[in-house]
Formats: structure tokens, C-alpha cells, sequence
């Protein structure tokens, strides 16, 4: 064993086995990192509200410039909504009610400095909010309201007013700790109201309180004030029913809800990462041939010798282990070097996702070591084997 040891130290060849190293390394690095990709950011596509159901889709009129510039007033009739309501996909239909006067807060968490700001209520009715009946309803004359905010808000605070003056970040575990105070200033009346904040939703782009304290608050504080809805809700049968985006092409109205974009960006995401995973197992396959070729090289420089140890007893296995430690070795040494760099690049991306999504879970990284596993075994066990068959041919030609 130690003179074929010699023999493969003698020949060997630096420069193409680095060759080697590099180009396996950066193509199952850059599978394995495609796997984990997909798998790390997929549920933010995909993961369900935790208050809108996912049948329910937000509509509005499509906004155009020479509407804008034309004044058209962009609300729903009470005709609109009773066409929506009698489409076949449609389920029910709700309107949005829009507080009509002006609202300011502050938010903090843990006693932390404020972030002030003004804003605006809206509500629909609790039949399309999946909150407890106890926790979404409001008595009038009390100082508590409960509050579900949009999820980009949230991502709006953690990434930039948090990040900017190190203060606590935000999640669904610490929504109890949000300190909100509302504040209404409408025809000489000032109310201060506490925010009792049960969640965040990520397919509602507003902030949205009980349809009863908007009821309350409007004939309170803006008595006769009224407006046509400039967005209304509704639940279907399927939220992929091709009727559902005639209808809304024909009629000149946007989807808000991004559930029928998901599946666009789910689907575009998927060719993405295949074809970077494509790429990244090409490399490998290339890199493979590199290295069959620097052992066929050895044996073929050793040819003579390797004869020789033949035939005074050296049996094939023999000969040849030397050649598959060597590139057993270096696959194995591929892999974990691949792996570390996956949990290098895996823990910063993660850490920029969780500021933007702080509810998004990190799952296992099983499908990609499963991935590079794969690759290190069928890899390993094609070299193992073209050795051995290269080193038969030497023994069946001594004969």
C-alpha cells in the first residue's frame, strides 16, 4: 500500500485536483443553496393569514392617470357591489367603511421611544375577519379598541424606524407588549383611545378596527358624514377561478390581495432556482471529468508499475483503493466545506428575511444535505467504480 501511496504522491498533480476542489465545491454549494433558498423563502408566498381567510380577495378600481387627472371618483356604487354579489364565484360581498375624521397614534414596545404618526381606520364586517367574537368587538364609551395592523407596517418598523435607533423589533410573540395610543381630533373634539393590538395581517394593507367602533366613531365625531367605499371584500368558491380575473379585467377593477400574484411569483421563483440548480449541477459534472481525467492520468504515468505490482501478487482492490481514498477524500471534504458555507450565506439572508417577515419560521436544512448527500454518493461510488474498471483493464492486459 505505501509504494502505490509513493507512486500516486510522485505524479500527482496540484493544480488539477484544486481544479477539481473549486469547481465541485461551487456546484454543490450552489445546489445545495438553491434547495434552501426555495424551502426558506417559499412560505413567505405561501403561508396563511392569521385573520383573512384565504377565499377572501380585497378589490378596488383600477387607478389610471387620466382618471386621476379627471377627477373620476374611484368608490363603489351600491349597484357595483350588488353586480359583484351576484357573480357565480362569488360567495358574499362586503364593503370597507373608512373612519371620517383625522387619527394619529403612537407606538412603542417595551416603554421604548415612540413612533408617531397619523393614519386612518377602516373596517369591514366581522363576518370576513376570523378574530374571536369577545376580542373583536367594540363597546361604545370605551377607551380600548382592538386593532389588527397591516404586516408591512410592521416590516416598515422593524427594517426602518427600529433598525435605525436599535430599538426592540416586533413579532407575532410580542404583540402584547405594543403600547398604542390613538389619538381622534375631529370638529373640536380630541379622544384618546388605547390600541389593543391582536395581530398582523399580511393580506390586508390597512388598519383595521372593528366595524362597530367605526360605526360609533363616525356618527360621534362626524355626525352625517358619509362616503362610497373605495374598496370592497369578498369570499369565492376558488380563488384561481379563471371567471374571477374576467371579471375583474372587464370591469376595470385590481385584485389587492396578492393570493392570485402568489401563484405567479411561487411559480417564477420555482424556474429561477431550477435553473440556477441546473447550473450549479453542470459545474459539478464538469468538475467530474476533471477529475476522472487527473486519475486516469496518474494510472496511465504508473501504468508500467502498477503492472508490476500486479503481478507479484498486489490484487486489483488493492491497487486501486489508494486512488478511491484520494477521491473519496476530496468529495467528502467538498461536501462539508459546501455546508459550511451554506450555514454562512443561510444565517445572513435569514436574518434580512426575519427583519422584513419577523412571524416567517426557519425550517430544517434536511432537503438540502439530503441534496449534496446525493451528489457526494453518486459522485463517490461512479469514481470508486471507473478506478476499479481502469485497474482491471491494467490486469486483464498483463494476462
Amino acid at each position: 500500500m505505501n509504494l502505490i501511496w509513493k507512486l500516486l504522491r510522485q505524479h500527482i498533480s496540484l493544480s488539477q485536483f484544486a481544479g477539481f476542489f473549486f469547481a465541485n465545491l461551487f456546484g454543490m454549494w450552489v445546489v445545495m443553496l438553491g434547495i434552501q433558498f426555495y424551502k426558506d423563502i417559499i412560505p413567505v408566498f405561501t403561508e396563511e393569514d392569521s385573520f383573512i381567510n384565504n377565499n377572501f380577495l380585497v378589490v378596488s378600481k383600477h387607478i389610471t392617470t387620466v382618471g386621476t387627472l379627471s377627477g373620476r371618483n374611484n368608490a363603489f356604487s351600491t349597484y357595483d357591489i350588488d353586480d359583484v354579489g351576484k357573480q357565480p364565484f362569488c360567495k358574499k360581498v362586503g364593503a370597507f367603511t373608512s373612519s371620517q375624521y383625522k387619527v394619529s397614534a403612537a407606538m412603542s414596545v417595551q416603554g421604548a421611544e415612540p413612533l408617531n404618526t397619523e393614519m386612518f381606520f377602516e373596517a369591514v364586517p366581522d363576518s370576513f375577519v376570523d378574530a374571536s367574537a369577545k376580542d373583536w368587538q367594540y363597546a361604545p364609551g370605551s377607551k380600548e379598541v382592538p386593532v389588527i395592523l397591516p404586516r408591512t407596517y410592521i416590516a416598515l418598523y422593524n427594517f426602518g424606524f427600529a433598525q435605525s435607533r436599535n430599538l426592540p423589533k416586533v413579532s407575532d410573540g410580542l404583540v402584547g407588549m405594543i403600547d398604542m395610543n390613538i389619538f381622534i381630533n375631529a370638529n373640536g373634539q380630541h379622544a384618546q383611545f388605547k390600541g389593543k393590538v391582536l395581530g398582523f395581517s399580511s393580506r390586508l394593507n390597512t388598519i383595521l378596527v372593528p366595524q362597530s367602533f367605526i360605526d360609533w366613531s363616525n356618527n360621534t365625531y362626524e355626525p352625517g358624514k358619509t362616503e362610497d367605499p373605495s374598496r370592497i371584500i369578498l369570499e369565492v368558491n376558488n380563488p384561481t377561478d379563471a371567471r374571477i380575473a374576467q371579471y375583474m379585467q372587464q370591469k376595470g377593477y385590481d385584485v389587492e390581495d396578492n393570493k392570485l400574484d402568489a401563484g405567479k411569483t411561487t411559480y417564477f421563483l420555482r424556474v429561477v432556482v431550477s435553473m440556477v440548480m441546473l447550473v450549479g449541477l453542470l459545474v459539478s459534472v464538469l468538475s467530474f471529468y476533471i477529475l476522472m481525467l487527473s486519475i486516469y492520468l496518474l494510472v496511465q504515468k504508473n501504468t508500467q508499475k502498477l503492472e508490476n505490482l500486479l503481478l507479484i501478487g498486489y490484487s486489483p482492490n488493492r491497487v486501486s483503493r489508494p486512488y478511491q481514498l484520494l477521491t473519496l477524500g476530496m468529495n467528502a471534504a467538498t461536501l462539508l466545506l459546501a455546508f459550511a458555507l451554506l450555514i454562512i450565506v443561510r444565517n445572513y439572508y435569514m436574518h434580512v428575511i426575519g427583519l422584513i417577515f419577523p412571524t416567517l419560521k426557519s425550517g430544517n436544512m434536511l432537503p438540502a444535505i439530503a441534496a449534496g448527500g446525493g451528489i457526494f454518493i453518486l459522485v463517490s461510488v461512479v469514481n470508486i467504480v471507473a478506478i476499479r474498471n481502469k485497474v482491471m483493464h491494467i490486469w486483464f492486459r498483463k494476462d
